[in-house]
This record gives C-alpha cells, sequence and structure tokens, in this order.
C-alpha cells in the first residue's frame, strides 16, 4: 500500500469521515467506518446517517412502496421479487465500504444458500424499513458522519444486529460510531448478534475482520435458523473468450479523454538526497476540471509491468495475454461487471485490478484448490490458516498475489519471471476478477491555487520506496508505492531522463519499477508531452475567507503541499487588494505563520525558493517557521521539530487564537506528527487559560474542532 500516497483527510468539524485506505488507508477521509447487521438500525441513525443536513420528516409508509407497485426505491418489493431475504447497504466514497458489502453478501451465499440484495442508501427509501419480513436481516455497511446519535424519536423495537466497526487508532474516535450503535440499539431493547468486532486500519484491519466474521456466521447461523453448507461454491462472473471482436471496440484500460491532462514535472530534493519528491501539474485547459485550494487530486496509476508479467505467467496466460474477453455477472445484484468490456486479459491486470497490493489471507484459502502441485495446495493452506506464518512471510515480506503463487509453487520469486520459469496454476479468471480488488486512485493534497494557476494543479509526491522485513523464507528486496512511482516514471518520461539505478550495500542493482507509461493504444503520449488520467476530489480544508484572521499552519515535509496552495490563494487576494486599496491594503490582514520540517536544508527543502518571494508580496504577513532535524540541533543534541518550533512561538500563537480568533491547519503523518502537535497546541492554550493542558487545552481544542478554526488532513 502507499501509504505516501492514501491520505486521511477530514475536517476536525466532522470527524468522523469516510476512509480512503480501501482495505488498508485514505483516504480515504477515515476515521469511523459503522457496519451493523440491523433490522431496523438504518432506520433509527438514518438522519445522521444518510441525510443529517436534510430535515426529519416522521417516516410514513408508502402504500405503492409497500405493494411493491414498480417503485425502483422500494428495496422490499426488490427482495420479494428477487427471493432474497438479506439487504446489503453501503455507504462508500472509495470503495471500502462497498467492498466489504459485497463479501458479506458472497459468503452468506456460500455457506447458507441466502441471496443478498445490494444496495447503494441514497438510491432506495426507508419508510417500509419495518415491513422487512421477519425472515429477513439488512445489513449495513457505512460511513457516518457527525456524532452519530440517535433520533430523538427513536421508539423501542424487537430487532436483531451485529455491529461490526472500522477505525484507526491512529485517530481520535476510534470506532466511536460502532460503539454508540451497539450501546444504543442495546439500550432500546435489541439482541446483538455475536460479539461487536473492531477494525483497526493501523494494524491490520483484514486480520480483525477475519477474526471476527468467522465468529459471526456461527452465531447468525443460530440467529437466523440457518444452517451451514447449504450455499456452495457458485462463481460470479463468466468469462468468455471472444473469436472475433471489432478492435477499436475493446477496452484495453482508456479513460474519458476530458480526464487525460498534459504533465510537466521537476525534482524537488537536491541531487544528494536519497529520496525523490515529484513536483507535478496537470494542464487542465479546455478539461472542464476545476479546484479550489485545499482540494484534493487523484489519479489513476496503473500496475507495473513486472507484476502484470507475472500474474500472466503465473496464471498461465502469457501467450493470451491480448486474447479478447467478455464478463458476463450471473448475479448483477451481488457482483457487478467491475469495468468496461470487452477487454483483453492483460487489460485486466494492468488497468483494472490491485494486482500491486500485498495478497490477503482470505484468497489464499480460496485458490489452494487450484494448486499445481498437493505441495503447492498444502502451503497456500498453511498461509491461509496459520495468521503468524501468513504475517512473517507474505505481510511483513510484502508479497504480492503472484509471488506468493510463485512462493508455494517453488520459483524463484527473485527471478525475471517468463512462461519458462514459472509454474502457472489453473485458476479461473473470474475467480481473479471477483477475488481481487478494483485499482483505486490515489489522493494527494493540491500544492497550488486556481487563482495563480487556474490552467494547472499542482502535486508534490514524496516517492515510496523500502526495504521489506527479510526472513528465512523470503530474502531482501525493496517494495515501491505504486502511484508515487508511477508518476516519477511521468516525470523521467516527460523529461526524457533515464530511469536511475539504485545501489544497495550487497551491490544489488535495483531499478524504479517500470510501467506503460504511453497509456492504452499510446492514448497518454501526445507528441513529446504524456498525460495522465486525474479527477479533483472535494474538500472543506478551507481558508478562512476573511484575511484579517490569524492563520497558522503546520506541514512538515510533503504536509507543506496544501499550504502551498493556501499561501498562492493569499497572494492572489493581496495583488488585488493592493491595485484596489493601495500599498497599505494589508496592513489589518492577520498573520499567517508556517511551520515546517524537514532533514536538511540543501537536500529536501521543498520550494525553499518561492516563500522569500511570497512573503515580500504579503509585506511581512506572511511567516515562515523552519525545522531541519538533520542539520540543527537543540543545546542536548536532540533533534529540532516542528512542534519545537510551535512552543517556542507559544506567546503568538495564544494570541492568534485565543484573542484574534485564529484558524489552525495541520497536514501531514497523523500518528506521530499530528499528535505531538496537538498536545503541544493544549500545553499552549491550557496555560494561556490559566490551566492544564488535560483540561482547559484539551477543551480549548475541542470547541475549535467544533467551529472548524482546528483542521486537519493527515495520513497515517
Amino acid at each position: 500500500m502507499d501509504k505516501d500516497d492514501n491520505r486521511t483527510a477530514y475536517s476536525a468539524a466532522i470527524p468522523f469521515a469516510l476512509s480512503a485506505t480501501g482495505m488498508t488507508t485514505s483516504s480515504s477521509d477515515v476515521v469511523v467506518l459503522g457496519l451493523g447487521v440491523v433490522l431496523a438500525g438504518l432506520y433509527l441513525f438514518k438522519d445522521q446517517l444518510f441525510a443529517a443536513s436534510k430535515p426529519k420528516i416522521a417516516p410514513v409508509a408508502s402504500k405503492s412502496a409497500a405493494n411493491g407497485s414498480g417503485n425502483p426505491r422500494d428495496f422490499i418489493a426488490k427482495m420479494k421479487d428477487g427471493k432474497k431475504r438479506i439487504v446489503i447497504f453501503y455507504g462508500s466514497q472509495t470503495g471500502t465500504a462497498e467492498e466489504y458489502a459485497i463479501r458479506l453478501a458472497k459468503e452468506a451465499k456460500q455457506k447458507f444458500g441466502l441471496s443478498s440484495l445490494v444496495c447503494d442508501p441514497e438510491e432506495y427509501d426507508f419508510e417500509n424499513l419495518d415491513q422487512l419480513p421477519e425472515d429477513c436481516a439488512a445489513i449495513f455497511v457505512m460511513a457516518t458522519y457527525g456524532e452519530g446519535e440517535p433520533t430523538d424519536n427513536a421508539t423501542s423495537m424487537v430487532l436483531k444486529y451485529v455491529v461490526f466497526g472500522l477505525g484507526n487508532k491512529t485517530y481520535e474516535h476510534y470506532n466511536v460510531i460502532g460503539r454508540r450503535v451497539d450501546a444504543a440499539l442495546s439500550k432500546m431493547g435489541a439482541t446483538r448478534i455475536g460479539e461487536r468486532g473492531e477494525g483497526d486500519d493501523d494494524k491490520s484491519m483484514e486480520e480483525d475482520y477475519l477474526e471476527w466474521k468467522d465468529g459471526l456466521w456461527d452465531a447468525f447461523s443460530a440467529a437466523m435458523g440457518v444452517e451451514e453448507g447449504q450455499g456452495g461454491d457458485s462463481a460470479d462472473f463468466v468469462v468468455s473468450e471472444l473469436d472475433s471482436h471489432p478492435p477499436e471496440k475493446v477496452y484495453l484500460g482508456e479513460y474519458s479523454a476530458r480526464a487525460l491532462t498534459k504533465t510537466k514535472a521537476r525534482e524537488l530534493f537536491e541531487a544528494r538526497a536519497d529520496r525523490n519528491c515529484v513536483h507535478i501539474e496537470f494542464n487542465t485547459e479546455g478539461s472542464g476540471i476545476t479546484y479550489q485550494h485545499g482540494d484534493h487530486l487523484g489519479v489513476w496509476p496503473i500496475n507495473p509491468d513486472l507484476e502484470v508479467e507475472r500474474l500472466l505467467c503465473t496464471l498461465g496466460l502469457h501467450d493470451k495475454q491480448n486474447t479478447v474477453i467478455g464478463i458476463e455477472s450471473l448475479d448483477p445484484a451481488l457482483a457487478k461487471v467491475p469495468f468496461p468490456v470487452p477487454t483483453t486479459y492483460a487489460t485486466v491486470l494492468r488497468h483494472y485490478i490491485d494486482i500491486n497490493a500485498v495478497a490477503g489471507r482470505q484468497i489464499l484459502g480460496s485458490l489452494a484448490k487450484f494448486a499445481p502441485t498437493p505441495e503447492a495446495e498444502a502451503y497456500l493452506r498453511d498461509l491461509n490458516q496459520n495468521k503468524d506464518k501468513y504475517h512473517a512471510v507474505v505481510a511483513e515480506g510484502c508479497l504480492k498475489l503472484g509471488e506468493v503463487l510463485q512462493l508455494a509453487a517453488g520459483n524463484d520469486i527473485k527471478a525475471a519471471p517468463s512462461p519458462e520459469s514459472v509454474t502457472p496454476w489453473k485458476i479461473p479468471f473470474d475467480i481473479i476478477v471477483s477475488a481481487i480488488p478494483r485499482l483505486q486512485p490515489r489522493y494527494y493534497s493540491i500544492s497550488s491555487s486556481p487563482k495563480l494557476h487556474p490552467g494547472s494543479i499542482h502535486a508534490t509526491v514524496v516517492v515510496l520506496k523500502h526495504e521489506n522485513k527479510p526472513s528465512e523464507i523470503v530474502t531482501k528486496k525493496w517494495v515501491h508505492g505504486l502511484g508515487s512511482n508511477f508518476l516519477l516514471n511521468l516525470k523521467h518520461a516527460a523529461n526524457n531522463e533515464p530511469t536511475p539505478i539504485t545501489s544497495t550495500d550487497d551491490g544489488e542493482k535495483v531499478s524504479i519499477p517500470a510501467y506503460l507509461i504511453e497509456g492504452p493504444r499510446g492514448a497518454y503520449k501526445e507528441g513529446s508531452a504524456y498525460k495522465a488520467p486525474i479527477h479533483v476530489r472535494r474538500s472543506t480544508f478551507r481558508l478562512p475567507t476573511n484575511p484579517k484572521s490569524p492563520v497558522i499552519m503546520i506541514g512538515p515535509g510533503t504536509g507543506v503541499a496544501p499550504f502551498r496552495g493556501f499561501i498562492q490563494e493569499r497572494v492572489a487576494l493581496a495583488r488585488r487588494a493592493i491595485e484596489k486599496n493601495g500599498p497599505d491594503a494589508l496592513n489589518d490582514w492577520g498573520r499567517i505563520s508556517l511551520f515546517y520540517g524537514c532533514r536538511r536544508s540543501d537536500e529536501d527543502f521543498l520550494y525553499k525558493d518561492e516563500w522569500d518571494s511570497y512573503s515580500q508580496e504579503l509585506k511581512g504577513k506572511f511567516v515562515l517557521h523552519t525545522a531541519f532535524s538533520r542539520e540543527k540541533y537543540k543545546p542536548d543534541g536532540s533533534k529540532i521539530y516542528v512542534q519545537d518550533l510551535i512552543w517556542e512561538d507559544r506567546e503568538h500563537i495564544a494570541q492568534a487564537i485565543l484573542e484574534g480568533k485564529g484558524y489552525v491547519y495541520i497536514c501531514g503523518e497523523a500518528k506521530n506528527m499530528s499528535k505531538q502537535v496537538e498536545e503541544v497546541l493544549a500545553k499552549i492554550l491550557g496555560e494561556a487559560k490559566g490551566g492544564s493542558a488535560e483540561v482547559e487545552g484539551a477543551a480549548e481544542l475541542k470547541l475549535l474542532k467544533e467551529r472548524s478554526r482546528l483542521m486537519l488532513d493527515v495520513w497515517s
């Protein structure tokens, strides 16, 4: 997973947002996802979960909805027509909740033969939820915004429910929605099925889910009066090879032409640095794509050539990679075809599914029966069933699915894959399509303002590359983040630069992964320019509208990205103000303070040539504070970080927040930096209020978050 690529962005005013991490971190917009299997839970909490901004209306059962007279928003009628006993609603921005919903539906079908209706809650009405038959269940996989309190008019209802909360202990409100849903339903006399589960994305959400759901199905079986074994394996899709099809009508991974934007890029780190950081600009002129400062840029990467080749060989499809295939869903309500068809085997692996991620433990069990040898089958089942071995070999070794299959078959995973060196597995391709998640965009904080750059979007991307944790089975290897290395390749191609080679201590030469950077049918290349598919995700991470309000920004490393956009926004406003009102127009503006940190001023000081000019244009209203952790040290020899700079400037910070009604923004790593910055702020504010960090300081921070004056754009 690209932890530098998958940001968790949220406004502290609405501290519970949808994960952007996929089956990881996002994006997505994390903090809590609540999963409930309830007969009336959505009815109780719908105002908070799906329509918090709408006026509350007492539900009235619709006759047309009740009798199923063709109302497309009547899920009960659809359940009856399809003979389905489970309805699963999901609320998802990044696909995480939808993926869990589909997985639960598939397991219910495999274990008990129960069919499910999987629904987006925005497409259905809930007035007749109380008419759900007694032998049916409703499952909710949902993102919760706000505090998640039940409605005032919630009444006692007899229901069965299950709760599984998805969160991240990095964040303050870990799994609070799942816990509150559980407590509220229990208080109303409802009966929970099984134990409440809690997934922690900071460690392994997947392992927490697997451990919880096995016990769930035993309790579900007893509560619903169904027996396991009534289902059995059944395919979700039918994959057929098409003998003849017009080549121009075959999808090869193309995106909308409007999403393709020309790029130009440069390296931000100095040559002495052992890392890369790419400044990349996407030309949006004529595309219809617009943005505001603080928004997020979604980049759609492709899988690297090596992993595409590896899986083609492992699946025995190397010689058929360009064969045109069609894919049909056997149950569109349960599993929709996740990408355009007809297409080819190679296109699916390169553009549509996430083969670059660490292989999940659950998928290994389902693939074991297709092993080429009994020994390979036993090895894969052992990885599936032995949690500790899976963790040591696959998770710590950072093995992708193709590598695990090679390892199980006794192949050398360090050798270049080829049909001659790789043992093929006879895994039906429909299982690959069904079991591997869809490739998701990688999100980055936009580092420009449309007021200075109306025709381009800038991003600041540190390139992820690290070593795995070797074991007796898996040797040392480099792990490359998908999205950031895709953009690094794009920079090399756009600037006609050679691919760099890195030397390790043991003499190994490691180059960055190669990508089909020209895109399908060469669509990503136009002359000497290269394009990339992008979109913009809106954010609430915004400057105050009044420039008189003081602004405090904390953004070490690439956390400075949105603040470059913030300052550009203020520069554009300052130019207009001075043009209209003269050179003294900024006299009553609030001070803008940026606390920035990196390793060294001569190595990784981002945009160091720009800050002075911004300060001049803002007539000294912009002040930059820098911490160079490997260059300047404290008297005792310890490193200086941004939180140390904040403490040094505590008098101004307290005055700006408490008297000037200023705004505070934090962007960067959540687990350590963000928490430590909040602790220092609490100490500053607590002491300024004549109290302590734990009481007065904490109360002041809570108030700032509630009033959207403390906002975070952080990732774990």
